[in-house]
């Protein structure tokens, strides 16, 4: 969330500031607030002092052998009063906690304008998408025809959006999370990390995906109020929620390879066909905390880790800057990168990093102590796919594909594969 100090005296300043996300800041409703909670509290104020004085009078009077009776009736309805205030200052602080958890980060000031995703600013470009002698194949029936990727047994056993992947597909699939995470823990510094898949409303709430996207998560039907995980994202930053950590720890940097469940409910008919959009689908995540000012560098470190995994594996990418109408709700500044699909003749995103700054931390209360003054401060947040499971798998069976049917297996993923160079289909 946002400072709430900052909102209250300078709700201009953040309403000028969001407005190129296409935010509306509803100021006159701050400012009523705010007039209401400074109301409440010179009331409160002034009720303690006549409070303290009667008291005191109490005790005057008490000397002075006169009758305490009234005083004392005196001092119990303040009490009253007292009470009622102080429920009164908690309706209103209630109402500005609701406005202020609905209130989206500040883009950062090199993000640029822009409505939708057209207006994202494309910054690089990576290999040269391959030219096809022969008809291209899509993923759905490259897989098929290996008989390793299976849509419609993924429906019969669950609903649409869920895969059944086997034999070399499967391998694959594997052999690509393997290979992430071993180079972003031994090239790129990053510490593996084992979490649940399943989070308590606090978890998400820290990382903002509730109270505003609940309709997009899978909830468990039992009491607790528990979820199933829409990226590692949750569980990996809310490791340091409510904890401070020491200077010397940072930068901490954290990978994750876990399944993410999205019930997608804002895409319905949006890329039905094939792996682009599922219920289920697996992602090793990325994660930084890091010092106040280091953020920004290390944003474009984590991005240059996701694209090293495409460039190993010889995929042709790009990678764009998300304009503010584009960028995530927790986001101050988002990158995309995104593969080319052949099929699609297009690239499509297969990761998506972000710098938070204090947004999430200041949720999560996770905080850092400042060498120089000695106090806790708030950390900065970050994190990126690197990559997306599923879509790299898709990625690699198009723009690998022969023209005999057969997919060629890229050279840093055959150790993951037992030496194979090209799929072999699967024995039924």
């Amino acid at each position: 969330m946002l400072d709430s100090k900052l909102i209250r005296t300078n709700p201009e300043t953040v309403a000028a500031a969001l407005n190129k996300r296409g935010y509306t800041l509803d100021v006159a409703r701050i400012k009523a607030l705010e007039e209401e909670r400074k109301a409440i509290q010179i009331k409160t104020e002034n009720l303690q002092n006549e409070r303290n004085t009667r008291s005191k009078n109490i005790g005057k009077a008490k000397q002075a052998g006169e009758d305490v009776a009234p005083l004392m009736q005196a001092v119990e309805q303040i009490k009253h009063e007292l009470a009622a205030a102080e429920i009164e200052l908690t309706k209103v602080q209630e109402a500005f906690d609701v406005l202020l958890n609905s209130v989206p980060n500040i883009p950062a000031t090199d993000v640029p304008e822009g409505k939708s995703e057209d207006d994202n600013v494309e910054v690089r470009r990576w290999g040269m998408p391959r030219s096809f002698h022969f008809p291209i194949i899509d993923h759905v029936d490259l897989g098929a025809s290996f008989g390793g990727l299976d849509f419609d047994t993924g429906t019969k056993i669950t609903s649409s959006r869920f895969a059944v992947l086997r034999g070399g597909v499967a391998r694959l699939h594997r052999a690509l999370a393997q290979f992430m995470l071993d180079t972003h823990i031994n090239e790129h510094g990053y510490e593996e990390v084992n979490v649940p898949f399943v989070v308590n409303a606090e978890s998400l709430y820290g990382t903002g995906q509730l109270p505003k996207f609940e309709e997009d998560l899978f909830k468990l039907t039992d009491e607790r109020g528990l979820y199933l995980i829409p990226t590692a994202e949750v569980p990996v930053t809310n490791i340091y929620r409510n904890e401070i950590v020491e200077n010397a720890q940072l930068p901490i940097k954290m990978v994750c390879h876990s399944p993410c469940f999205r019930s997608e409910a804002g895409s319905y008919g949006r890329d039905t066909r094939g792996l682009i959009r599922q219920h289920q689908f697996e992602k090793v995540e990325l994660v930084q905390f890091v010092r106040p000012e280091e953020s920004d560098e290390a944003l474009e470190e984590l991005v240059g880790h996701a694209e090293a995994i495409l460039q190993k594996l010889g995929l042709p990418h790009r990678t764009v800057i998300l304009c503010g109408g584009d960028i995530g709700f927790s986001s101050a500044k988002t990158y995309d990168i995104e593969v080319w699909v052949p099929s699609q003749n297009k690239y499509r995103e297969i990761s998506s990093c972000s710098s938070f700054r204090d947004f999430q931390a200041r949720r999560m209360m996770a905080r850092y102590r400042n060498p120089e003054t000695g106090k806790p401060e708030l950390l900065h947040t970050l994190n990126g796919s690197g990559l997306a499971i599923g879509r790299t798998l898709l990625a690699v069976l198009e723009n690998y594909q022969l023209d005999d049917g057969n997919v060629t297996i890229p050279e840093v993923l055959r150790p993951y594969m037992g030496g194979q160079d090209a799929l072999l289909p699967v024995k039924k």
